[in-house]
């Protein structure tokens, strides 16, 4: 039989090994949770930026065919289908030759109707497929040319489809013009421009008009103007604004909706020097800014924009260089799709480039001869040229964010339609030719804006209650005080953004005069109100029970609120002239947004002052006894106590409850989302509202493609949006560390 020692023994010998096998599987959960948390935070950081990273790689070939044409007329043009499988030649003899790429086989040939016994001079194609022919006795030949793909059991063929549109009898037969422009064939109407024999250029409109009873009518109009010396010249698609280069090196925009009148809007020099000329021009998507090409291989983008000094209201400026040619820009030609374009040289060479970023993305060599002409895909996924001499070159490129740099990221850009550069975000239109705006700067200010309204107005109202409760109510108060904060911690942001959009907004629109002078006013009352208790004899305040005066303060300031919040009409009359918005516009050139920073600031700041109050308070109220009572003990009163001794002793846990505070506001959705006008603007106007990085990613990320650059833009602002979080709580860290280390010792 066990002895009772023994048994005790062998008792407390099994409890000790139950407690040791529970303390080790204790460490071992909680540093299995460490490694998961840190693990996830990795993952999510390494997936953040494996989607963003292709924003950072650079257009590449992924394929390159050359080959000889077949003898025969000169080629004087070149394109391609949106497959890149048929590149379509136009050549001197009014034929046009489709050819296979990838072994130079010409799968079909068509002829320009009505042109037997006569020569193509020049050639010029548009985005409609539609082709304009100058001929040799002086006509100018329209016609459509379609190239699409047929589905049959064998699998897929290509069609091609020549239909006429008209011919007009335009030139001199002594001298047809090798440049020429030709706007798009619309319901009957066309408009051409052409450099004539002497030198200058001439014009032609055609416009068709159909009567109520489906008659229909044509008007013919020509005319000159004075330009001498042109090189070349292009038309928008509706034919009202001609661009004429020259020799001199100086660029003309003519306004020709009224062709019998046509204006001058600007003329400027677009070259270094007077000696180099124009040789090159095009019109980028959306026809308002276009391409300049000289004989230096400068290459440039210019626009007009808005200018009360000049005439017409309009100058034309240069919004962006390129890297040059290393030899003169003989062939441009815009994308479909973007802002791109394509540039090729007389040594041969053919760049790549993209307006918005002012980059040159690949620069490719077709040979050694000139280049003749070059064209892209209308899917911008390909490039092809044709040298003289008949060398052709076709390259598959990809090439999906030309857009995005680091400058456009957040530099200033010049955009097409703005008077200067500027940062926007803004990444949709209601065009194909609409020009993305991807500045991140407008949503990081916005986010840095509704933060630090948010803190101003929920850090000293949460730090002095907090102080207030864990060094001057009675015990019966904070009772209910903490409570009551911790379940406004609980309600959903999105109460508190509906709330706010819906209800208060409306209110404080009508309100805000009133508003803003309860709000100066307030803290002052309740200032007075706590030296009127100060100054009274002591035989009164001693009757007045503990709490006593937040009671009176809130009363004070109901008080203060509501008499204003009704008087706010009559202030508006007496000091903002009947109208606050018109006052604000009028005096301080401000506008007034409905959904502003103030709701935004109440709405996140009831959000943030139950996290920031809850710390601190936990903070003060850790603060060691012994030294309050040791303050107390040597004269402090209990204001100089709070302030001097316990506020410096809990200044880490405040450091952190303001840090935890901010990473609250950087983060927060759907209050900003649902209390802002959600403009990205740069302004610190607290009437105005802004747009948050977390606003931006909820409200763009749906309307996202897969894989696109806004997807993928939007995906580098949560990156962005992740590091600042993580940064920020780093350094709030190390702070407080520092903080606890240098008062520990008291």
């Amino acid at each position: 039989m066990m002895r009772p020692d023994s048994a005790r023994a062998a008792l407390w010998a099994a409890r000790t090994a139950r407690r040791r096998l529970a303390d080790v599987l204790a460490q071992h959960v909680v540093a299995i949770g460490g490694f998961a948390t840190v693990a996830s935070i990795v993952t999510m950081l390494a997936f953040l930026g494996a989607e963003t990273w292709p924003l950072m790689r650079g257009a590449r070939v992924v394929a390159r065919e050359q080959w000889r044409a077949a003898e025969g007329p000169a080629i004087l043009a070149v394109s391609t289908d949106e497959y890149r499988e048929r590149v379509q030649l136009f050549r001197a003899d009014g034929t046009i030759e489709l050819v296979r790429p990838h072994d130079g086989a010409v799968t079909d040939r068509l002829a320009l109707p009505g042109v037997e016994g006569r020569t193509v001079v020049a050639v010029r194609r548009n985005s409609l497929g539609q082709v304009f022919a100058s001929l040799s006795d002086g006509s100018l030949l329209a016609v459509s040319l379609q190239v699409r793909p047929v589905y049959e059991a064998e699998g897929r063929r290509f069609v091609s489809e020549l239909s006429r549109l008209g011919e007009w009898k335009l030139f001199s037969p002594e001298n047809p013009p090798s440049v020429f422009a030709a706007s798009s064939w619309r319901d009957g109407s066309l408009a051409i421009a052409w450099v004539n024999e002497r030198g200058s250029v001439s014009f032609w409109s055609l416009s068709t008009t159909t009567s109520l009873f489906g008659e229909s009518e044509s008007t013919e109009q020509r005319g000159d103007i004075g330009v001498g010396g042109v090189t070349t010249l292009i038309l928008d698609a509706r034919g009202t604004r001609l661009v004429v280069g020259s020799h001199d090196g100086t660029v003309e925009q003519w306004d020709l909706r009224d062709p019998a009148n046509p204006v001058l809007v600007d003329r400027r020099r677009a070259t270094r020097a007077d000696s180099v000329g124009i040789t090159a021009l095009a019109y980028l998507i959306g026809d308002q800014s276009f391409v300049v090409g000289d004989r230096e291989g400068q290459v440039s983008v210019w626009q007009p924009v808005r200018d009360p000094e000049v005439a017409s209201g309009w100058r034309l400026a240069r919004i962006h260089e390129f890297a040059p040619h290393g030899a003169a820009v003989r062939s441009i030609n815009a994308s479909q799709r973007d802002k791109g374009f394509v540039t090729g040289d007389a040594a041969g060479e053919v760049a790549l480039r993209h307006a918005t970023s002012e980059q040159t993305l690949l620069r490719l060599t077709a040979g050694d001869a000139p280049v003749v002409a070059v064209a892209m895909a209308p899917k911008a996924d390909g490039l092809v040229s044709v040298l003289e001499g008949g060398t052709l070159t076709s390259w598959a490129i990809e090439n999906p964010h030309p857009e995005i740099t680091l400058r456009t990221l957040f530099g200033k850009v010049w955009y097409e339609g703005y008077p200067e550069p500027a940062y926007v975000w803004q990444s949709t239109g209601g065009t194909d030719d609409f020009e993305p705006k991807f500045s991140l700067v407008p949503l990081v200010f916005g986010t840095v804006k509704g933060t630090v309204y948010a803190l101003l107005f929920a850090v000293p109202i949460a730090v002095l209650a907090a102080l207030y409760t864990a060094m001057f109510s009675p015990p019966g108060l904070r009772n209910v005080i903490k409570p009551t904060v911790e379940v406004m911690a609980a309600l959903p942001s999105v109460v508190l953004g509906f709330v706010a959009g819906l209800v208060l907004a409306p209110a404080l629109e009508r309100h805000m005069p009133g508003f803003l002078l309860a709000m100066a006013l307030g803290p002052i009352v309740v200032g007075g109100l706590g030296a009127l208790c100060f100054w009274l004899p002591a035989r009164w305040r001693v009757r007045l029970p503990r709490g006593f005066e937040v009671v009176g303060a809130g009363l004070a300031l109901i008080l203060v609120g509501w008499s204003f919040w009704h008087a706010s009409a009559w202030l508006e009359v007496w000091w903002f002239q009947g109208d606050f918005r018109h006052w604000l516009a009028e005096t301080l050139n401000t506008r007034f947004d409905q959904r502003n920073c103030v709701v935004v600031g109440l709405a996140m700041g009831f959000a943030v002052i139950p996290l920031i109050f809850s710390i601190t308070e936990e903070a003060l109220a850790n603060v060691p006894k012994r030294l309050v009572s040791a303050s107390l003990a040597l004269g402090a009163t209990p204001w100089q106590t709070a302030v001097r001794v316990v506020l410096p002793a809990a200044s880490p846990g405040i450091f952190s409850a303001i840090m935890i505070g901010f990473g609250r506001a950087v983060g927060e959705t759907m209050i900003v989302l649902m209390a802002t006008g959600n403009t990205p603007v740069l302004d610190w106007s607290i009437f105005t509202g802004m747009r948050t990085l977390s606003a931006n990613i909820a409200v763009e990320i749906p309307e996202a493609p897969y894989g696109s650059t806004l997807y993928r833009v939007l995906f580098l602002a949560a990156l962005l949006l992740f590091a600042v979080t993580f940064v920020v709580n780093t350094a709030a860290e190390i702070v407080r560390q520092r903080l606890r280390q240098r008062f520990q010792q008291l």
